[in-house]
């Protein structure tokens, strides 16, 4: 009788949703399918935010360590690494990436952080949204992902919009792609865990079903569509990790230029230089554990969106008989340079930076 009881209630609480949104005028009904932002902190979310953190973070070009790339209409950037951490933090390193990428319509490949919490791993995730709210507006989700997805064998993807509205990874680049371009339009795929083996399965078919849908679209790779991978390279510290710290090196100084050298010698070894299997396959090596590819050997938290993004790149490439060269657009660290001031614009930081507890960000070129 109870169980008869909780099916009743269960079955009338979605009828009654049904009822209400088939019943809701275009407007609502739009509206409930429009991802909304869910850092309202670290990342911009108004027009005149946007605007102000741009003019701060384009005067730091003159003395933070980075190396934007020049942009060219006949050489434009392809594929693209960049950091998702608080605005004030990472800097000027984000329009030094993707002030790069101009196509009209980008693939973002993001971090599934909580993917645990919903069972998600072997996939990747789509979303059914119909646009990302952004600060100049609503962002269209590309007709293309339908196409995309129609190619794709079912056992490799599944649409879960919950893990795309927890999620933060893509959403921190969209201020940026909408700033440069307020008719851009994306595709969003977010990455679990899952091993090498699986990414280069899944990769390969990504990459065949984006090749096919940009094809039939007469679509040109850089032109008219790129892919931009998000990250954020080593969580460090003895503070504020819970009881996932990771100080290998120690959290003095001596500790922490020897992390960042580690973080160099990855980012010079595993991502620049012409992209190929052998690469991706160290950076696996180097940030993963052997045994168990769910743990860290080095925590960055985009251990399976670059991987996945990169093999997707390499893959297209082939299929284009063409390559792809990584360039180094800068590195930083939370606590190596003046941090962007944004309190008085109503934002703030979502995790401290100190010694005990900092974040590396790395972003990447590939033409």
């Amino acid at each position: 009788m109870i169980y008869r009881k909780l099916f009743i209630c269960i079955f009338s609480f979605y009828l009654f949703q049904f009822f209400i949104f088939s019943c809701a005028s275009p407007t609502a009904r739009k509206a409930a399918l429009t991802r909304m932002p869910v850092d309202t902190i670290g990342f911009a979310k108004y027009p005149w935010q946007m605007d102000s953190i741009m003019a701060r973070m384009e005067r730091l070009f003159m003395y933070e360590e980075l190396h934007p790339c020049q942009y060219s209409t006949d050489d434009p950037s392809k594929l693209a690494i960049s950091p998702h951490d608080d605005y004030t933090y990472v800097g000027a390193l984000y329009p030094a990436v993707i002030s790069q990428i101009r196509s009209p319509l980008v693939i973002l490949i993001g971090v599934a952080h909580k993917a645990r919490a919903f069972g998600l791993e072997d996939k990747i995730i789509f979303d059914q949204h119909v646009c990302w709210k952004g600060p100049y507006g609503n962002v269209p989700v590309s007709q293309l992902r339908k196409s995309i997805i129609e190619k794709l064998e079912e056992d490799l993807y599944t649409i879960h919009d919950s893990m795309h509205t927890i999620e933060h990874s893509i959403e921190a680049l969209i201020p940026f792609l909408q700033y440069y371009n307020e008719e851009v339009e994306i595709i969003p795929i977010l990455v679990p865990h899952m091993s090498l083996d699986r990414m280069m399965v899944i990769s390969h078919s990504l990459a065949a079903s984006i090749h096919d849908a940009t094809e039939a679209d007469r679509l040109q790779w850089g032109k008219d569509f790129s892919i931009l991978i998000s990250n954020d390279a080593v969580h460090y510290g003895d503070e504020g990790w819970g009881e996932n710290n990771f100080v290998p090196f120690g959290s003095d100084t001596a500790g922490y230029n020897k992390a960042v050298t580690h973080e160099k010698n990855i980012i010079t070894s595993a991502l620049c230089g012409p992209l190929n299997l052998e690469k991706v396959r160290k950076f696996c090596q180097l940030i993963v554990q052997d045994e168990d590819y769910k743990e860290y050997k080095w925590r960055w938290c985009g251990r399976y969106a670059i991987p996945l993004g990169l093999l997707t790149g390499y893959q297209l490439a082939e299929l284009e008989s063409t390559t792809l060269t990584g360039t180094n657009a800068g590195y930083l660290t939370s606590i190596d340079h003046p941090h962007i001031p944004v309190n008085d614009l109503g934002m703030g930081i979502t995790a401290p930076a100190s010694m005990h507890h900092w974040v590396g960000y790395v972003g990447i070129i590939y033409k």
